[in-house]
């Protein structure tokens, strides 16, 4: 049976391998940001609707979201899929999402094929997910129960320089700071203002000075959005935009605390007011891991002549942040990444030169047709998804 599987994945991805390629690069080279990704939308949702999906656009109110869904059972087991296509502003595609788009794409196809062969029964979702890198559209979908309502396990695919497993991608939150103070003459009367940029000053200082207290895995980091409109005017107003990140969840709570003392003592010690409002969704979770799920896409792409690093030293590496973590927190979930031959990082034009290769498409196909496997795993055989439910549930203990 996992000879026939094995084949009919590979075959079918390889089916589709032109159409894919061809999606890839009309995403890579047409990048649109977060919420305004409409031409990849289009593309996307017209070409499953092509191969026999049903798609549902605008999902949870996100005008480019949308769930495609095939399935020849009701009563089979059910396995997701996740598809970004958001860009970043001025790097273009320098996180790869151009073949997080056709990874999603592949796997869904490839099972929809076990489907069309009756090799095994059930149901397979592609959620498409915007604003990856601006307002996290998993969150969304998850406070919106599209995602735990509708599947059994989810697998996600994310390209990096390199191929791991468990490397740690962080809790983040986001968080706005403004200061109001008192407008003044700067060179008339300072005495009569309350300077909002000092107070926004003294806080980043107080920032600074507090990484030295947190540990080495957190990370603070902004930009100033607001800082005064005339140096000839005290300015009464000041902004900042912060994300903040920890290993956990736990870790997270603890930081933010900490970093809004900064501010508010800021605010005690210049006499100005202060406002901090946190991201209204809630934070980005850390990715939660899971084992079966893992370890079956760890075997099919050792198969392929892959080689990992122990799980030890995975976890020594600290990467970004993916709303992915809010789905690996609410059902069993996996988000392996693949190596794309480059040694450029994420978020650089130099990773979105490379995402644009014929090498990047070849290894997303090929972490496509391991990944899709191990959702096959799911779907033909009870004790793995059993499995992987007691491995999620383990980890909530």
């Amino acid at each position: 049976m996992k000879s026939s599987v094995k084949k009919i994945i590979a075959n079918t991805i390889e089916q589709h391998n032109e159409e894919l390629r061809a999606i890839s690069i009309k995403i890579h080279d047409n990048p649109e940001l977060g919420n305004r990704e409409f031409d990849a939308f289009r593309l996307l949702t017209d070409y499953l609707e092509t191969k026999g999906f049903k798609v549902t656009r605008g999902v949870a109110g996100l005008e480019t979201g949308f769930i495609a869904e095939y399935s020849n059972s009701d009563k089979g087991r059910r396995v997701g899929f996740c598809s970004e296509y958001d860009a970043l502003p001025g790097v273009g595609h320098g996180c790869g999402h151009n073949l997080i788009a056709i990874t999603g794409l592949a796997c869904a196809l490839a099972i929809k094929a076990l489907f069309d062969h009756k090799i095994t029964k059930g149901t397979v979702v592609l959620f498409g997910t915007p604003a990856e890198e601006s307002t996290s559209g998993k969150i969304t979908y998850v406070l919106n129960n599209e995602v735990q309502s509708r599947v059994d396990a989810a697998l996600m695919l994310h390209p990096m320089a390199t191929d791991s497993l468990y490397a740690r991608f962080l809790a983040l939150d986001s968080l706005k700071v403004e200061f109001f103070g008192r407008a003044s003459h700067a060179g008339m009367a300072p005495w009569n203002g309350i300077n909002a940029v000092d107070a926004l000053m003294q806080g980043w200082d107080n920032m600074s000075m507090m990484r030295q207290q947190t540990l080495s895995s957190n990370r603070i980091h902004g930009i100033i959005t607001d800082g005064g409109k005339s140096a000839n005017v005290i300015p009464d107003y000041a902004s900042a935009a912060f994300y903040a990140r920890s290993l956990t969840r736990d870790q997270l709570v603890e930081l933010k605390v900490k970093l809004e003392n900064c501010f508010k003592a800021a605010a005690i010690s210049t006499g100005c007011e202060v406002k901090l409002t946190w991201a209204a969704s809630g934070p980005i979770e850390d990715v939660f891991q899971n084992d079966t799920l893992t370890s079956a896409y760890r075997e099919y792409m050792e198969e392929e002549g892959i080689k990992f690093a122990t799980r030890v030293e995975e976890e020594q590496i600290v990467s970004g942040s993916t709303d992915m973590g809010n789905i690996t927190h609410v059902i069993p979930a996996t988000h392996p990444c693949f190596g794309i031959h480059t040694t450029a990082t994420n978020h650089t034009y130099e990773f979105a030169e490379a995402a644009g290769t014929e090498q990047a498409h070849y290894d997303a196909l090929l972490a496509s047709r391991c990944l899709a496997r191990a959702a096959a795993d799911v779907l033909l055989d009870s004790a793995v998804l059993k499995s992987a439910v007691a491995d999620f549930k383990k980890g909530k203990q």
